[in-house]
C-alpha cells in the first residue's frame, strides 16, 4: 500500500504564529513585552518551545537561564493550548492535495513532534483530522524524530508499507528521520527556512502542494 507520512509544523500549517504568542506570554507576564518578532522568529518556532524560550531570555541578557525555561514551559504549554488556531494557517494546495492521495488508495499518516494530544486538537480544529489514518506525536512513544521509530509506528498505523512510503516535511529533523527509516524524504520550500532545504539534499523538493502526487508518484513505485 502506497503510504505518505507528513510532519506537520512548517510542513501542513504555518503554525508559527501561535507558538511565538505563546512564548511572548510568558514574557509578558513577567513584565518584559513581546521578546519575539512573529516573522523574523518563524524558523526558531519550529525549533520548540524551549528554544523561543532560550532566545527571549538570551534577549534579556540571560543567557543562562534553563531554571527560568524549566518555569516558564508550563505556562507557555498552557497558553498555547487554549490558543491553537489564532494565527495558524493551512498552507495553500493542502486539503485537495491530501484527498487526491486518498482518492488514489493512498494511505496517510501525521508524524510531528508537537505533544500528540496538542495536534490532535490543533487538527480537529482545522477540521482535517479526518483526512489522516494516524497521528504520532513527539510523546507517543519513548523516542521521537530523528528516530525511526515513530516514523515507522506512524505507517504500521495506518497500515502502510515502508518500503513503498515517503516523509514529507520541512527540516533538518524531517530529513533524518527520513534517512534512519530508509525512506524518501520530500521537503516543502514554502516553510520557515524556504529553499535553504535544498542544502540538505533531499529526494524532491515541494514548491507547492499542487505538484504533491506528482512528486509522490514519482517516489513511490
Amino acid at each position: 500500500m502506497k503510504t505518505v507520512i507528513f510532519d506537520l509544523d512548517g510542513t501542513l500549517a504555518d503554525t508559527s504564529g501561535d507558538l511565538i504568542d505563546a512564548a511572548n506570554a510568558c514574557f509578558r507576564a513577567l513584565g518584559h513585552g513581546d521578546m519575539l518578532d512573529m516573522q523574523a522568529d518563524k524558523a526558531c518556532s519550529f525549533a520548540g518551545g524551549r528554544a523561543m524560550l532560550r532566545l527571549g531570555f538570551l534577549r534579556l541578557g540571560q543567557p543562562d537561564a534553563e531554571g527560568l525555561i524549566d518555569e516558564q514551559f508550563p505556562f507557555l504549554l498552557e497558553h498555547y493550548g487554549e490558543n491553537l488556531d489564532r494565527y495558524t494557517m493551512v498552507y495553500d494546495g493542502v486539503r485537495p492535495a491530501i484527498q487526491r492521495l486518498l482518492d488514489a488508495g493512498y494511505r496517510v499518516g501525521i508524524c510531528t513532534n508537537k505533544p500528540e494530544g496538542l495536534a490532535e486538537a490543533l487538527m480537529q480544529r482545522l477540521g482535517m483530522r479526518d483526512m489522516f489514518g494516524a497521528l504520532v506525536g513527539a510523546d507517543t512513544l519513548p523516542t521521537r524524530k530523528p528516530d525511526a521509530a515513530p516514523y515507522l509506528e506512524t505507517v504500521a498505523r495506518i497500515g502502510g508499507n515502508v518500503a513503498r512510503s515517503v516523509l514529507i516535511g520541512d527540516t533538518v529533523t524531517d530529513r533524518e528521520t527520513a534517512r534512519a527509516a530508509g525512506v524518501p524524504s520530500v521537503l516543502v520550500t514554502f516553510g520557515p527556512t524556504g529553499r535553504d532545504v535544498m542544502a540538505l539534499k533531499p529526494e524532491a523538493l515541494l514548491d507547492h502542494y499542487d505538484q504533491l502526487f506528482e512528486v509522490v508518484e514519482a517516489l513511490i513505485d
